[in-house]
């Protein structure tokens, strides 16, 4: 990198970092203001209190991220302007475009660093309900005498399952063939067990039948057996439903394939998965919009530039939740309702950036 590029790197990133963690701190102080007398009627303690914002953190970062970038790039283009330091730049022989370079591979960085944090998100949005214990339903490990319908057309009969311990007692599993090529399967055995390094669960003392024809069996007796397809986590069987912010994206696809083999309609769930990819690139996008603005603009100081900041924050969220309610109920597809702000702020940032004096 050059000096220059060093430079102006080092200003987007320090103004950066002070925004992603005040950001979020700000947004945590005002939360607990506005919980506080539930959390003291709960019998919450701090530590219990104390936990709960620490894994809220992450997710209010990742709100945080695209507000960050776009405050980190208004503030160095605008702070740059006003001390003529784009002027020295232009003279030296750099364009507008050039002097742009390091900020926008930065925002590229950062938003695939936000697209890494959807997934922790989802990890700690749950540990923070766990602390909270606001559905109490959550901490019942024990479920008793129960059918699911897992994937791959794959049944579960059980008699008792203990989600904590990984364990299920009298199982059943059944999966309807369509000939000796894929046959009926069905497997009984006394225990299983999770194994959480193959994310599979282990039978153990049971029978396994395959019907190869009508009149044609194969049975046999195992003391152990693992199967690939029987992947269904322990809290999964649990038929508790998680929250979308608490579902990896992976998950959060099982889900929508679950509701609709069922016959459903999961507009809304498609919409949410296909926002954990487009929205950490907000942070490229409205970062593209912002430069340039705040380029045009070179006097007013900083209330102007935490004024652009905000109105440009403010039409995205706006836009977005417009774009998503219109996702949820069907009447945009769900890659086109999650993509469209970025589309569009992408769009309008180019021709702001085509209209600058380089």
């Amino acid at each position: 990198m050059k000096l220059l590029d060093r430079y102006v790197t080092a200003q987007f990133l320090r103004i950066f970092g002070v925004c992603v963690l005040g950001v979020p701190f700000l947004f945590m102080v005002i939360d607990l203001t506005d919980n506080i007398d539930r959390f003291i009627d709960q019998g919450m303690t701090r530590t219990q209190v104390t936990l709960h914002y620490i894994y809220q953190f992450p997710y209010q970062s990742l709100l945080a991220f695209p507000i960050a970038a776009l405050l980190a790039s208004v503030f160095t283009v605008s702070g740059m302007t006003r001390r003529f330091e784009i002027t020295a730049i232009k003279a030296g022989g750099f364009s507008f475009y050039r002097f742009s370079l390091p900020i926008l591979m930065m925002a590229t960085i950062l938003s695939f660093g936000a697209l890494a944090l959807t997934e922790l998100v989802a990890t700690t949005n749950r540990k923070s309900v766990e602390v909270l214990e606001r559905d109490e339903s959550r901490s019942q490990t024990i479920r008793l005498s129960f059918v699911y319908r897992g994937d791959e057309g794959l049944v579960y009969k059980v008699r008792r399952l203990d989600s904590r311990e990984g364990r299920m007692d009298d199982v059943q599993v059944e999966r309807e063939g369509i000939g000796p090529e894929f046959p009926t399967m069905n497997l009984s055995a006394n225990t299983a067990m999770f194994d959480t390094l193959s994310a599979r669960w282990v039978l153990q003392d049971g029978w396994a039948r395959r019907f190869l024809e009508a009149d044609r069996e194969r049975a046999y007796e195992f003391l152990e057996m693992h199967v690939r397809e029987l992947d269904e986590q322990p809290d999964d069987l649990r038929a508790q439903p998680k929250d979308v912010d608490e579902m990896r994206f992976a998950e959060l696809g099982k889900f929508i394939d679950a509701i609709e083999r069922s016959g459903g309609t999961a507009w809304d769930l498609q919409t949410a998965q296909a926002q954990r990819i487009a929205f950490p690139f907000a942070c490229l996008v409205i970062t593209l919009f912002g430069m340039p603005l705040a380029h045009s603009n070179r006097r007013g100081g900083a209330p102007l530039s935490i004024g652009i900041a905000l109105a440009t924050t403010i039409v995205f969220l706006i836009f977005t939740r417009i774009t998503e309610a219109l996702g949820a109920g069907g009447a945009l597809p769900a890659t086109v309702a999650a993509w469209l702000p970025n589309w569009v702020f992408l769009f309008a940032g180019f021709v702001l950036f085509s209209r600058v004096r380089t």
